[in-house]
């Protein structure tokens, strides 16, 4: 079974977030592992404005290019740019290094998924 961390939330799109002052974005081992090695990931720049939901970046691997959403809506606070200059960090590290970018959210929220539900939406 993929590692689901109890202290996350998810969403059904395969992107775990931390919440808190600002929240922390990143996408879940079973995506991970589904996409294999990560080979190139384009983040949304800081500073910009993202809508719950709404694209905001992809990620490119040796099997298949897949979109990148935001959980929240908010303003992009910081981005990892050791994640873009070493994307095979993302299939090695999803929830350490693999982060991929924080939004101090504004407000307005994708349906987020305790951990529980997400196990059962990937059973």
């Amino acid at each position: 079974m993929t590692d689901v961390p109890d202290n996350l939330s998810y969403t059904a799109d395969h992107e775990w977030i931390a919440t808190g002052e600002v929240f922390t974005v990143g996408i879940t081992a079973h995506a991970a592992a589904e996409l294999g090695e990560v080979v190139f990931v384009e983040l949304p720049v800081q500073g910009a404005e993202v809508a719950a939901g709404a694209t905001c970046g992809e990620i490119e691997s040796t099997k298949a290019v897949s979109e990148i959403y935001a959980p929240v809506a908010g303003e992009v606070v910081e981005v990892n740019q050791a994640a873009v200059d070493a994307p095979e960090s993302i299939s090695e590290d999803p929830y350490g290094a693999g982060w991929l970018f924080k939004i101090r959210a504004t407000g307005g929220e994708s349906e987020l998924l305790d951990a529980q539900a997400y196990r059962a939406l990937i059973a």
